[in-house]
């Protein structure tokens, strides 16, 4: 994974649903060219953050044995805009996980605004098909996106029943 498009995970729950959080800096280089004079999160990148907490979720149920790629994002409707200074929420849930693939819904929401609705479409890759693809890194898996869910799930821990 090249980019990380999320800051930090707020909710996590093992197999049903995960929620990310993701903070916009006008020092974010997409901002200078999309649009100059008004600043927008590009859509594409609201989903591709959507798709990383989205593949976390996919991944961390089948614990990370698989690669799980983007197949396809059937369903997005755009409601809204969103520029620097502002907060994303991405909601996921997982729909269903079988053996080739899964699929998720998520959201976008600015504050209480919902911002992007979607259906995402994950497929697993056997380890052959991956190998041969992708070489033996875990592009999905590794690195700061795994570090973000181990945070979540650190915190999660340290609350007390109930919280």
């Amino acid at each position: 994974m090249r980019w990380i498009w999320i800051d930090r995970f707020t909710e996590f729950e093992s197999g049903v649903r995960a929620t990310a959080v993701k903070s916009l800096s006008h020092a974010e280089d997409h901002f200078a060219e999309h649009f100059p004079g008004f600043p927008v999160m590009p859509a594409a990148l609201m989903l591709e953050g959507l798709a990383q907490t989205g593949g976390i979720l996919v991944g961390e149920a089948k614990q990370f044995q698989e690669k799980v790629v983007l197949a396809k994002i059937p369903n997005a409707k755009f409601h809204g805009e969103v520029g620097p200074g502002e907060q994303l929420t991405y909601r996921t849930e997982l729909i269903d996980l079988r053996d080739e693939g899964a699929v998720v819904r998520g959201t976008v929401h600015c504050g209480e605004r919902l911002i992007v609705e979607a259906e995402i479409f994950f497929a697993h890759l056997d380890r052959n098909q991956a190998r041969q693809a992708f070489g033996d890194d875990n592009f999905v898996f590794s690195g700061e996106l795994t570090y973000l869910l181990g945070q979540a799930k650190l915190a999660a821990k340290q609350l007390p029943a109930g919280d």
